[in-house]
This record gives C-alpha cells, structure tokens and sequence, in this order.
C-alpha cells in the first residue's frame, strides 16, 4: 500500500517538482522508461552511485559534488527505484514509468474455431507494451473488429483499464474464416477465427415407393443462418411399426442424406440429427 501511495504521489507531482533533493542526492522524481536523466550528488571525494530496482542495477564510480548523467535507455525497467550513494550514505528513490507509447501489442483470441451465429462466442483480450515491454497503463483506446465475407463488419473501441482491454462479440451468421483485428494507432494485430456451419434446421424428408421398400430423402440440410451443413453429418431415420423400430444412420453426401427401408403399411418414420427433429411421415394408410 505504501508503495502504490508513492507512485501515485510521484506521478502528481512530476511536472511540479521534476528534482527532488532527498539526503544530499538530486534526483527526479520520475522518469519515463528509457529516458536520459541525471542524479546530482553533494560534498567532496569519490564515491560510487548504486540505483536498485526491479530487474536492474546500474552502478556508477563519481565525483561527488558533481552531476552523474544516464545515457537513454539506461534505466528502463518500470518500477520503484532506490538511489545509494557509499561514501556519503546518502539515499534517495525514484519511480520509472512506463512508455505512454505503445510498441507492442499481445492479443489472445478464443476460440479458434466455433459454429455460426453464437451470442459472444468470440472473446478477445489486448495487453499493451512499450518499447522495454513494461505494460503501458495509460488508458488507451484499441480497435477491434472482427468481418467475415458476405457478412456485416462488427467494430468496437474499447478503452484499456491498467493495460488491458477484453471484448466478446458474435459470431458471424455465414460460415467462413473471421479475421480478428486489435489496432492501436498503427499497430494490429489479426487472428484468424474458423466460424463453421450451426446445428441442421428445418429438417425434412421425402418418401416414395422403391418396390418393397421405401425411398426416403432428406432436402439439402442447412443451418438456421442457410449455411449448408457439412458431408459426413449424421442423420438418422427412425421407422416404427407394431411396437418395433428400425434405425438407420446416413451421413450427409453432398448435402443430402438417402435411405431405404422396409415398406410397412402403417408405419411411422421420423428423421434427425443429434437432438434436432425434422417432419414425420406415416406411410401407406
């Protein structure tokens, strides 16, 4: 809690107060990550400058009385920082941020692959980087979209909180491969999203007489959306008749799926595909 106090604290007064004099040390309050910046040290002798922080250690040997100048890119880390100078036993700290500029982009998109027409059924969630890879926290707005040829574009800006953004959107009514797209300013980032054909609808059949048997024959099997469901779909024709029931499994070729079974006068036959129910027929009364 302490330190979340500090940071905050260093980030308000930043523009204010840029050097902060702590301990016979002058140092800046905060510093962007990458940023050059220079601590200035009092008294007289040699000494050597330690500043300490997540992930680096940069040492100096100085002058004291004199300023110590940090090259950019020296300290990039985003952290809290303590400033050690031996010789005096002065301390100080100092908070780097991160970038306000974004660099990089890390996008996860779920599912790869998913039928038609789901409410939310796509997610996708954006972290931003600088250039150092710290997590840029500045709210940021990042564009996402999603398009599927034949259907509609969805788009939805989104504002990062704490460096990530997270959306859900639908899935698109045509089957095909959704290109996901995260922008920021002129960086995207694009996954690929397989959207294949939903559960057969309106499913129906026709019978005809075929000598001693029956001819059933289902027309072209479609989704809700009209997709046309794939070859190798089960479908299943159930006949009854005084008590038994003969069930026959037909996957789909070319769209269609064909049967025969015995000819009983009387006799009920129904089709289906997993739970979905298509018309009912009863045969020769």
């Amino acid at each position: 809690m302490r330190l979340v106090r500090t940071l905050a604290a260093g980030i308000v007064l930043a523009a204010a107060l840029p050097l902060l004099a702590q301990g016979g040390l002058t140092v800046p309050r905060t510093i962007e990550a990458g940023s050059a910046f220079s601590v200035q040290s009092s008294g007289s002798g040699q000494g050597t400058l330690y500043i300490v922080g997540p992930g680096q250690v940069l040492k100096r040997d100085v002058q004291l009385g004199s300023s110590v100048n940090f090259e950019a890119g020296a300290l990039y880390n985003a952290g809290h920082y303590l400033v050690f100078l031996s010789g005096s036993g002065d301390t100080a700290s100092l908070d780097v941020l991160p970038s306000s500029k974004v660099a990089d982009v890390s996008f996860l998109a779920r599912p790869s692959r998913l039928p038609v027409g789901l409410r939310d059924g796509i997610t996708g969630a954006v972290y931003l980087f600088d250039s150092y890879q710290n997590l840029v926290t500045k709210p940021t707005t990042v564009d996402f979209q999603l398009s599927t040829p034949g259907s509609a574009a969805q788009n939805r800006n989104i504002t990062t909180r704490d460096g990530a953004a997270w959306i859900a959107v639908d899935s698109s009514p045509k089957e095909g491969a959704a290109q996901f797209i995260a922008r920021v300013g002129d960086i995207a980032t694009k996954r690929i999203i397989g959207q294949v054909p939903g559960d057969p609808c309106g499913l129906q059949m026709t019978a005809r007489p075929a000598g001693p048997k029956v001819a059933l024959e289902t027309a072209p099997v479609r989704d809700c959306s009209g997709n046309a469901v794939p070859d190798g779909t089960i479908i299943t024709f159930t006949e009854s008749f005084n008590g038994g029931q003969t069930t026959v499994d037909v996957p789909l070729k070319r769209g269609i799926a064909k049967v025969e079974m015995p000819a009983y006068p009387g006799a009920t036959i129904t089709v289906a595909s997993g739970v979905v129910l298509g018309n009912q027929i009863r045969w020769g009364r």
